[in-house]
């Protein structure tokens, strides 16, 4: 339980998807104009990770991997399927992706237009990919640890997208010299929330 809550605290402050290593930006930036549509869209991330991480995890593990279909019979236990990890991986996430899409079409129309195409675009938001291919990566030992980091890595994604909207509904006010406005100070405050977030490195789990 101690590895669960560990990867789970770390994914969110030390392994940030955005401050640790910069993985959906786009989304980031374009959406986090005001608190209200970066709230949905990060709720929307968590669950996405939360359920495309897990699941490529079992089909990494029963699928793809070098090794992975022994449970089908000693011929198969030399069978590697790795060079499809990225089109399944894909495929997965496109699907949560289309339901989640649908559900918010149906239960929230406004939501839906604010958000506009950045929606659909959390099927090639890079964060999405790279939860996927970090769990690959670091062969967490069951689907507990996996679903814990997809989840993780979604409420980090979440903090950091309204975080930054909310600091950019205070300064739209500012007296903030021309070159700077918009993009330009965003990134200046995505900089010095990254040097913050780095503090939490100094946590021991």
């Amino acid at each position: 339980m101690e590895d669960i809550i560990s990867i789970f605290i770390r994914s969110i402050f030390i392994d940030n998807m955005i401050f640790a290593y910069f993985l959906g930006m786009c989304s980031y930036l374009a959406v986090s104009k005001t608190v209200k549509t970066s709230v949905g869209l990060g709720i929307a991330v968590i669950f996405v990770l939360g359920i495309t991480v897990p699941v490529d995890y079992l089909l990494n593990e029963y699928l793809l991997s070098a090794g992975a279909l022994r449970w089908l019979g000693p011929g198969f236990a030399e069978v590697d399927l790795s060079f499809l990890s990225f089109i399944m991986f894909i495929a997965v996430i496109a699907s949560m992706v289309q339901l989640v899409e649908m559900v918010i079409e149906k239960f929230s129309p406004a939501l839906y237009n604010s958000l506009g195409i950045f929606l659909p675009l959390i099927a090639v938001n890079c964060a999405i990919l790279g939860g996927s291919l970090f769990m690959q990566e670091r062969e967490y030992a069951n689907i507990g640890q996996a679903t814990s980091f997809g989840l993780g890595s979604g409420v980090g994604w979440f903090l950091a997208i309204v975080g930054i909207a909310a600091i950019r509904e205070k300064i739209r006010y500012s007296d903030i010299p021309a070159p700077l406005r918009g993009l330009g100070i965003t990134f200046i405050i995505t900089g010095l929330m990254g040097i913050a977030f780095m503090s939490f490195m100094g946590i021991k789990l």
